[in-house]
């Protein structure tokens, strides 16, 4: 720690998908999430890091791979879909290549728009397809914190049966050691949602700290007496970490955020949507469903300005306005830890927690924008350090003791987005195969033989593959935000359909093995589970 720091920056990362692996159809919409997640936001944050390792910088980011996107990024039918994906990427920039060659400032683009996909089609070759792997040795090397989320990133605060809760916590923490080689440190509590009790889970499972909202610390009883800036310990003895609310702001507000600014690229504007169908056709659905491309020619331009009057986009204006964010927002850290360092007893940590896909998904511009920070925070004199919560943690092993407050990040801060008039119906199915399946473990587990995988094993650990997959909080967030309604009940429906087929033949004593089979070619993530878990 420079001996001229006054407070500590903890930057995390959140990286989640929805576990979308569709192998009965050679083409799925859902899997490109996936797909623009590794191109836009997965590959340049792996460069970003390692070429700040590389000029020397220490960028210590704390990053949270949940199981799902663990299990999408190493399994090989997504791979060799994601290799295609990025060969249709530079066939497309060969043609746009050639229908604007009369269009000096749209050929320009084309041209940067190759060179970056044939330079992260390198990089991901480089690696072998395997960015866990990666992400792995830039933890060994010093640049990464990584921790762990629940198993299928299910919103805690809506799980009812214990079995279920628990299963959710120690699944990932298994699959974290698989991916890893080591133990978590800590957690990300999906959404941040936490209820009174949640912490005695995590101290059960050695798990050292976790992150809030900011009410959800600043609410505790009885409150934290340093405030937002420093952890609290609950009565299990894990820590507890409250986001700061003014970073924050500074990059998630669509309206006052680094990337509302006119200079960067607009995300919606999209030669899929502008071309005519018969040019991209050969590049889109199959099904002449339009999809964004990545090959995106505008710019923000204004808060009000219709899609059809963005004006160009220029990347070498984009990246400068980038790094000049990024000192604004360290210049602005600077300033609230010199103020709060003043009225603490100790070194302030300002954390500050986004999801990952925002850097360079929907803000191009954004893995730019944290390199430069990692990079300016790195410098020996800086006043503003980058830390881990294990290293603070480390530094500062006593703290105030309180019970956090229920919690979310969501809008309104509690549950509100979770369970909603949108998306309520689940949770009665939801709720009836945790209790379920609780009870199908009880009665037929311990007559198994532990020696030998039986079929009665194999279609109980399918039934909980079931039940975590249609736990994820994603399904009724995108109910509620209505972006992909239909798909979103779709996947709940048929997770309940397979769990409630398994759970009465495994009663009926009468297993299909072929639809067993079909189901775990399926949803094959977590091959090892076993439902004695739940």
């Amino acid at each position: 720690m420079s001996a001229s720091a006054r407070g500590d920056l903890l930057l995390l990362l959140h990286a989640h998908l929805p576990f979308v692996r569709h192998p009965e159809n050679p083409y799925h919409l859902e899997e490109n999430w996936l797909y623009e997640a590794i191109t836009a936001t997965y590959l340049p944050l792996i460069s970003e890091l390692t070429q700040l390792l590389r000029a020397g910088s220490t960028p210590c980011l704390t990053l949270s791979l949940s199981p799902t996107l663990c299990s999408m990024l190493r399994d090989t039918l997504l791979g060799e879909r994601y290799r295609a994906y990025l060969d249709r990427l530079l066939r497309l920039g060969e043609d746009e290549l050639s229908r604007t060659k009369d269009n000096p400032v749209q050929a320009e683009l084309v041209r940067f728009y190759l060179s970056r996909f044939t330079e992260l089609r390198a990089l991901y070759r480089s690696l072998d397809g395997d960015l866990v792997a990666a992400f792995a040795n830039l933890q060994e090397r010093g640049a990464l914190e990584i921790i762990t989320t629940c198993a299928t990133h299910a919103y805690l605060p809506v799980i009812r049966e214990p079995s279920a809760r628990r299963a959710q916590l120690l699944i990932a923490v298994r699959h974290y050691r698989e991916c890893f080689g080591r133990y978590p440190r800590g957690i990300w509590l999906p959404e941040c949602g936490y209820v009174d009790g949640l912490d005695e889970l995590l101290g059960e499972l050695n798990l050292r700290f976790f992150f809030l909202d900011a009410h959800g610390l600043t609410y505790a009883r009885p409150r934290p007496p340093l405030g937002l800036h420093a952890p609290i310990f609950t009565r299990s003895g894990v820590a507890a970490f409250g986001r700061d609310l003014m970073s924050s702001k500074q990059v998630w507000s669509s309206t006052e955020g680094y990337p509302a600014d006119g200079v960067y690229r607009d995300f919606y504007r999209d030669i899929g949507f502008d071309r005519s169908l018969e040019e991209i056709a050969p590049y889109i659905h199959p099904d002449g469903i339009r999809v964004h491309t990545g090959y995106k020619y505008h710019r923000v331009t204004g808060p009000r300005i219709d899609l059809q009057d963005k004006a160009m986009y220029s990347p070498e204006a984009a990246r400068i306005r980038a790094r000049e964010h990024a000192r604004d927002f360290v210049e602005k850290r600077q300033a609230q830890v010199s103020w709060l360092s003043q009225r603490m007893d100790r070194r302030p940590i300002i954390v500050s927690p986004y999801d990952a896909e925002l850097f360079g998904h929907w803000w191009f511009e954004g893995p730019t924008f944290l390199g430069e920070v990692l990079r300016l925070c790195s410098q020996p004199d800086s006043e503003v350090q980058l830390q881990t919560a294990s290293g603070y943690l480390s530094d500062y092993p006593v703290n105030a003791v309180c019970d956090p407050a229920p919690s979310s990040w969501g809008e309104g801060g509690y549950s509100a987005v979770w369970i909603d008039n949108s998306n309520d119906w689940i949770y009665r199915h939801i709720h009836h195969a945790e209790t379920k399946l609780h009870e199908l473990v009880g009665k037929f587990v311990a007559k198994e033989d532990d020696a030998k995988v039986t079929l009665l094993q194999r279609a109980l650990a399918q039934a909980g593959r079931e039940l975590l997959l249609m736990q994820s909080s994603d399904w009724a967030f995108i109910m509620k935000t209505g972006t992909a309604v239909s798909y979103a009940e779709s996947r709940v429906r048929m997770h309940l359909q397979r769990f409630g087929r398994l759970a009465a033949d495994i009663e009926a004593g009468t297993i299909d093995e072929a639809f067993l089979a079909d189901c775990e070619s399926r949803d094959n993530l977590f091959p090892n589970l076993d439902a004695r878990l739940f």
